[in-house]
């Protein structure tokens, strides 16, 4: 049976992807319009017009977009978000999972290459090397200022896809010491289907039903100092950890 649905799902990609591909067409007038008023508030209208394309795509694809507060949040404070990362689809879930606070991504700058959507990622992304020490600097440079001018950002901590069967895999320094530095609170969120949505190796996994993305309690940094990086990283890894098996997320125990 698996066998004679492969067909039914790669039409099924084909056409999400026509679609992924009109919306950004369609979008992208507006996009270039919106650029001319500055990498803030020019991204800033930018960052709404990718929540229509998103919101266009999940409805139009099946995708069925579901938030879980565990406790209560404010959308008004800034953050420091901090998510699992484990699918193509984890981008725009994120702008299904903060529908209404300004945000800046840590992207791969790889991405930035793509035609036409490279334009929009430009815009929207604080972008990273992870190959380049200068790179890596950089991006931190930026993700300060953007927090200085009242935004959050969203950073992905384990750096790329976890292919380790693991609930997570080993986490960077890099949101941490930010979430010290600037003095910033840290809000994890789970993100539980997307690996069943569309899995890490293949595009043509993609298929429609639940997206659920989890926010769990912040996490203060307050009186914290650059000493304390190790142990914050720790705490947040275990908090997301624990919560992944607690929901017992497909991936855990899948051979990478």
């Amino acid at each position: 049976m698996r066998y004679l649905l492969k067909p039914v799902q790669y039409i099924y990609t084909i056409y999400c992807s026509l679609v992924f591909v009109t919306i950004l067409l369609f979008i992208m007038p507006l996009v270039i319009i919106a650029s001319f008023f500055g990498k803030i508030r020019g991204g800033n209208i930018i960052t709404v017009l990718i929540r229509c394309w998103v919101f266009g795509l999940f409805l139009l694809c099946g995708i069925r977009h579901r938030n879980i507060w565990e406790t209560a949040h404010d959308s008004s404070r800034q953050y420091i978000f901090v998510t699992n990362h484990i699918s193509f689809l984890d981008i725009p879930i994120i702008f299904k999972a903060i529908p209404h606070q300004k945000i800046r991504i840590l992207g791969k700058y790889e991405l930035s290459k793509v035609p036409v959507f490279g334009f929009l990622y430009r815009h929207v992304v604080v972008m990273v090397d992870r190959s380049s020490q200068e790179s890596r600097a950089k991006s931190v440079r930026q993700l300060k200022s953007v927090i200085k001018k009242g935004l959050s950002v969203y950073i992905f901590p384990e750096g790329t896809f976890n292919e380790t069967g693991q609930p997570l895999k080993d986490f960077y320094d890099g949101a941490f010491r930010i979430a010290i530095e600037t003095q910033t609170p840290i809000k994890p969120i789970l993100f539980l289907d997307a690996y069943d949505r569309l899995n890490y190796r293949s595009l043509f996994s993609l298929n429609p039903g639940k997206c659920r993305a989890v926010y769990l309690e912040e996490i203060p940094v307050e009186g914290l100092t650059i000493k304390n990086t190790a142990a914050l990283k720790e705490k947040v890894f275990t908090v997301m950890e624990e919560a992944l098996v607690r929901y017992n997320a497909s991936w855990i125990n899948e051979h990478p």
